[in-house]
């Protein structure tokens, strides 16, 4: 297997797999053989029995970190259901692109997909689904801030709509092509760095924390 097709795997069993996504890769298969290579498709190489749909969550292409994956049916049943009912717990860590002056907050915010310009999210407080995050700055970091993002819900572009907008943090993520000033893929300093949930098989408490890179 080449270098390009492997993955960091976390924790693998006959049930589950958790892998530390790399920023740049997609977490599932997208249009054209071009965007064909992704995280399902080299953990299917790897585990030959992995189911054809074994996606519980995804990450954005740009997003790096923890990812499970179910490799059975009831696996992914089960894990899907967790996410469903809010009983997942994530945190993120990401660079913001200036300095915040508060110490912590919650951003409560709704958004909704522009359909002329997918995959970008705008702020619509009528029609647009809310998005809850938790957030606390940890440093300044030559004038950026890094901050610990707990999301409370699982909206397309979360974290980044909620950096960036003026009724979020007002300061995008560092390397956000959408949002922000980025302009490559994978330069975007978002990291899903804690994932908990109860195994699908033995329910026991699964707990993974990876830091960053950045």
């Amino acid at each position: 297997m080449s270098n390009s097709e492997l993955l960091d795997i976390v924790y693998a069993d006959r049930k589950i797999v958790v892998v530390n996504k790399p920023s740049g890769l997609l977490s599932v298969p997208g249009r054209g053989p071009e965007n064909q290579d992704c995280v399902v498709a080299r953990v299917q190489k790897m585990y030959p029995e992995c189911r054809k749909f074994p996606t519980v969550h995804r990450l954005d292409m740009d997003t790096s970190g923890l990812l499970v994956l179910g490799l059975t049916a009831r696996a992914v049943r089960e894990l899907v259901e967790q996410f469903q009912k809010r009983q997942v717990k994530k945190r993120y860590i990401a660079l913001l692109d200036c300095i915040v002056k508060e110490d912590s907050g919650v951003i409560e915010m709704a958004f909704r997909l522009d359909p002329y310009n997918r995959p970008y999210q705008v702020y619509d407080p009528i029609h647009g689904k809310l998005g809850i995050t938790h957030w606390r700055k940890l440093s300044i970091e030559d004038g950026k801030t890094r901050v610990e993002f707990t999301p409370l819900t699982g909206r397309t572009h979360q974290l980044r709509v909620h950096s960036a907008h003026p009724q979020g943090l007002g300061c995008p993520i560092v390397g956000d092509r959408l949002y922000g000033s980025g302009t490559e893929p994978g330069q975007l300093k978002l990291h899903a760095g804690y994932l908990c949930f109860e195994h699908p098989k033995t329910k026991e408490k699964m707990e993974f924390e990876i830091a960053p890179l950045f």
